[in-house]
């Protein structure tokens, strides 16, 4: 895959939610907007505004990933999906909806966005049919949605300039079919970013949990010292909700 074109610039909104320009192309991923979402409060500034996106990426159907009341305030072109989320998206009024396989890609403008395998299950309800998660790549960027380490990883790409990796969650801790601090170290010597974004930590917390400042951000530090050891190639970017990294245009073939 080719490096970065021209400079790009990636958001984190905050929990799995990733505002990505490249190429003029703004894309949006798991749009999670809300003070509050069931028993999960967000924790600290409320969601920065997301003015209108090119396309939103749904990574899986779980209730904080595909919330209906946060896509509704994002004004997008398109929303791509998982196999099997059309009915569920068109049901609730959203008409553009692209349904992707893992390997499958859609053209959004100049971009190409290719979904990939994501070790994760998901329903939207407990006895309903599963819809299988994905993750995707854009232009050198990698977001991960859920998943837990599979070796395919090493294979994604063959390079990647940004890996944005679910770290955490919502509770204190996370089960199979999730990223760790620890797993989520392993996964970049699987995957060899340039630079690699913790996500999915620290935005919002279930309800009776501490909101402590240093417990919340325990987690992108943890995963920062694993990584240094485990992965000491890659540039750890520990983002704030709101806060913007640039980075300038890779060029092919140069050394990473």
């Amino acid at each position: 895959m080719a490096g970065i074109a021209e400079p790009l610039s990636i958001t984190w909104i905050g929990h799995s939610t990733v505002l990505v320009k490249t190429d003029g192309v703004r894309l949006l991923t798991d749009p999670l907007l809300r003070p509050r979402v069931a028993h999960l409060l967000r924790v600290g500034a409320p969601a920065p505004r997301v003015d209108q996106v090119d396309a939103v990426l749904l990574s899986h159907v779980h209730y904080d990933h595909l919330d209906w009341r946060s896509l509704e305030l994002v004004r997008a072109g398109m929303v791509v999906a998982p196999r099997g989320a059309r009915g569920l998206l068109e049901g609730r009024g959203f008409g553009d909806v692209v349904e992707l396989e893992e390997g499958d890609a859609v053209d959004v403008g100049p971009v190409t966005v290719v979904a990939t395998h994501a070790e994760h299950h998901a329903r939207r309800l407990p006895l309903a049919a599963e819809i299988p998660a994905l993750g995707f790549i854009v232009n050198g960027v990698y977001f991960a949605g859920d998943t837990d380490v599979f070796d395919g990883m090493r294979a994604l790409a063959p390079s990647l300039d940004v890996a944005l990796l679910p770290i955490a969650g919502w509770g204190p801790r996370v089960g199979p079919g999730h990223l760790d601090p620890q797993r989520a170290a392993e996964a970049l010597r699987l995957l060899r970013p340039r630079v690699a974004v913790p996500i999915h930590w620290g935005t919002y917390r279930r309800i009776g949990l501490s909101r402590d400042e240093a417990t919340l951000r325990e987690p992108a530090e943890r995963f920062a010292r694993l990584a240094a050891e485990l992965a000491p190639e890659v540039e750890i970017r520990i983002l704030a909700p709101g806060e913007r990294l640039e980075l300038a245009a890779s060029v092919e073939g140069a050394p990473r």
